[in-house]
């Protein structure tokens, strides 16, 4: 009744951020929180700037070379000898900092799991996770495609046999500087943070990073990641497509980017969402319906009238599940256990947020992984509680992706098909705005003899696909059908009929 009288009333809260911290969506993840700080912020004007402004850091940061500095010895010197509670492997592995700014103090820690086969061969996988403010160390490499994973215990660790170090050498960053282990001796880095800083400082990361590791310098590059690193990955691909340019040489040898259930367009994202809430039935046909016909999300950051805002109270009330996995179990008791339970990566556990945690906060782990433990000021969590504000974020990245097209980068697009926050909907408007004509036609996509997802191909070389019954994290929940992705995608092979 409050809607008929008063239909222009703006939204009391931001649309997408009430869905964001809607009291009955449980999250597995602090991602979601993150991700929700990030749009108040833009809902409040201070972080949105124009896609126009796509660029890197100018002036004093042209001369590319006085930013890279001497590594030698380095690379022995992060040599992982055994993590605490880890099973035997047959890989190298290494952990560490790269110094980007030494004037500042601020440094970026990784972790590097070389192929077991084949490193000399296979190209260099650099893999962040989003947030902003969620660690790569956490959820990329413990929970998703790393070569482990974390027990009950909180102290020891058990193989992942679907680990994407199996088809690419793998860096996981955590970036930016107070997420993880990252650090800055500058206060002010902790609060000045944004989409141009933190691509800028990820490549700068790479240049010394190879001159530490330089046998990879020439190796073929790719760089993947998720949720909003569908804003890192492209404007990370962007820095390195201007210097190299701008040097006229092949500084790093990119070849092509895979961003999963990403952030590109924050309207067409948005839309998606509530299309996709419509369409398994969590919330009503009617509901769904009000919020596509009153719901004006080419305005996006505008008032919205009051009837779209009964609408989208309404939808936000679907109950107690995981809006990342709206089929996954939730995490009913995180209490580590005494002895490890039985686990599998083909059974992905809901707690595990707390196991990598506990275990990432012991002080036997920092030390094999060369954590500097004390220039933290806090416990190490999975999503950083330092950054308090981010500085620019664009409202889309498309442009991006059609600029790589032009430059014959190679782009694919993926989702897993039962995620809530960037559900496949979303991704599917967000390529939609580009208008591309179809290359080959939508179509499964086979592993093992079934269904792993869906495919189609866009004429310019972009892949979308859906991974079937995977949820934000998709090597989470779906680990054979996510490493038969990235291998067709590193090897530019389609995928499998």
């Amino acid at each position: 009744m409050e809607a008929a009288r008063h239909r222009w009333l703006p939204v009391s809260l931001p649309f997408f951020l009430s869905l964001l911290f809607a009291s009955g969506i449980h999250a597995s993840n602090k991602q979601a929180e993150y991700l929700g700080r990030l749009y108040k912020t833009k809902f409040s004007g201070s972080a949105i700037i124009e896609t126009s402004l796509f660029q890197v850091p100018s002036n004093d940061r042209d001369d590319i070379n006085s930013l890279i500095h001497c590594q030698k010895g380095l690379k022995e010197k992060d040599r992982i000898i055994k993590l605490p509670g880890q099973p035997p492997v047959d890989f190298d592995h290494y952990g560490g900092y790269v110094t980007v700014d030494k004037s500042a103090g601020r440094a970026l820690f990784y972790y590097f799991a070389e192929a077991p086969r084949n490193k000399e061969s296979l190209p260099l996988l650099l893999w962040l996770n989003g947030g902003p403010g969620c660690s790569s160390l956490a959820y990329g490499a413990m929970e998703e495609l790393g070569p482990f994973r974390v027990h009950s215990d909180g102290k020891t660790l058990y193989r992942n046999r679907y680990s994407w170090n199996q088809a690419a050498n793998v860096i996981f960053l955590e970036s930016p500087a107070g997420v993880g282990f990252s650090y800055s001796n500058t206060s002010s880095d902790y609060k000045n943070r944004g989409d141009t800083n933190t691509a800028f400082d990820n490549y700068i990361f790479l240049l010394n990073w190879l001159e530490r590791f330089p046998e990879y310098k020439d190796r073929e590059f790719y760089i993947a990641g998720e949720s909003y690193a569908g804003h890192y990955v492209p404007q990370l691909a962007h820095n390195i497509l201007h210097y190299n340019n701008k040097t006229r040489k092949t500084l790093i040898n990119l070849k092509g980017i895979l961003i999963g259930n990403a952030v590109m367009n924050d309207a067409t994202d948005m839309k998606g969402v509530y299309a996709y809430y419509t369409s398994h039935a969590l919330i009503s046909n009617e509901i769904g319906e009000a919020i596509q016909k009153y719901c004006n999300f080419d305005d996006f950051y505008g008032s919205q009238p009051a009837t779209c805002t009964y609408a989208i109270n309404k939808a936000n009330d679907v109950g107690e599940i995981d809006i990342y996995n709206i089929y996954a179990p939730l995490c009913h008791n995180s209490n580590l256990t005494s002895q490890p339970n039985s686990a599998t990566v083909l059974e992905f556990d809901p707690c595990s947020d707390n196991y990598v945690q506990a275990y990432f906060n012991n002080p036997g782990v920092q030390r094999a992984l060369h954590a500097n433990a004390t220039k933290l000021k806090f416990d190490w969590e999975p999503c950083s509680n330092v950054i308090d504000g981010w500085g620019d974020s664009p409202t889309t990245i498309i442009p991006l992706l059609q600029e790589f097209m032009s430059k014959g980068v190679r782009v694919w697009v993926y989702s897993g098909d039962t995620d809530g926050v960037v559900p496949v909907t979303s991704s599917q408007y967000s390529l939609a705005v580009m208008k591309l004509p179809i290359k080959s036609q939508w179509r499964p996509w086979m592993v093992k003899s079934e269904v792993g997802g869906y495919t189609q191909v866009y004429k310019g070389d972009i892949t979308f696909a859906t991974v079937r019954g995977a949820g934000h994290m998709v090597p989470s929940y779906q680990p054979s059908r996510a490493l038969v992705l990235v291998s067709h995608f590193l090897g530019g092979t389609p995928l499998p009929k």
